[in-house]
């Protein structure tokens, strides 16, 4: 049985109408002095903390801890900023299913693995009330790498049931390959959904449990239950 639902954010849980870009540029160009710094930045299923580094490289600016801190004190001002007027949502069938997730016998407890910090996930979130939902999860403030985060959220998770959770009672749902391999880090089941970064076809390729256009093809009793 799954006792553990792990939600990935941008693209699975919601979208933003990439806002999230837009402050990291804005941050780039505000205290760094480089405008466009996010145009060669792949975002889908990447860390924060690994695409301010990957900036720093392309730039040349030293990758110390006070210019990362530099870094995300302006991004949270900026999004802070550009999220109330974003265009944006939670993804087709995320409430539905969230609400078929609580109403099972057994509801399993549901939490966040994201490559956002955890300040900037809850700005997002927070922004479509869906913050409260997700008590606990992995964040880019964890590592700057998706599997040790897979491995704080389950640790976590853990921690909240209240014994070791093993790998096939976790369910890790995303819209990346990034998602899946990260899931299958913990040794997780994976729900892909083809709601953001990747198509349905590109996320077959990488053998999750399950791939579905988004969260209205598939019950949480299929396999939850």
């Amino acid at each position: 049985m799954i006792r553990l639902v792990l939600f990935d954010i941008d693209g699975t849980l919601l979208h933003t109408g990439g806002v999230g870009i837009k402050a990291f540029a804005r941050a780039f160009a505000t205290e760094f002095g480089i405008a466009h710094g996010a145009d060669k930045l792949k975002f889908a299923g990447r860390t924060d903390v690994s695409l301010v580094r990957e900036f720093f490289m392309f730039q040349n600016i030293e990758q110390s801890p006070e210019n990362f801190d530099r870094f995300f004190a302006a991004y949270l001002h900026w999004l802070q900023q550009f999220i109330p007027d974003c265009a944006g949502g939670a993804c087709q069938g995320v409430i539905e299913f969230y609400h078929e997730l609580r109403a099972l016998p057994e509801p399993p407890l549901t939490g966040l693995l994201t490559g956002n910090i955890k300040r900037g996930a809850r700005i997002k979130l927070e922004r479509f009330n869906l913050w409260e939902k997700f008590p606990f999860g992995g964040f880019a403030d964890d590592h700057e790498e998706r599997p040790h985060i897979a491995a704080a959220a389950l640790r976590r998770g853990s921690e909240q049931f209240g014994r070791d959770l093993r790998g096939e009672e976790v369910l890790v749902i995303g819209d990346t390959p990034l998602d899946i391999h990260c899931g299958r880090a913990i040794g997780a089941k994976v729900l892909a959904v083809a709601t953001g970064g990747a198509t349905l076809e590109e996320l077959q390729k990488h053998n999750p449990d399950w791939a579905v256009p988004d969260l209205t093809h598939i019950s949480a009793a299929q396999f939850v239950a």
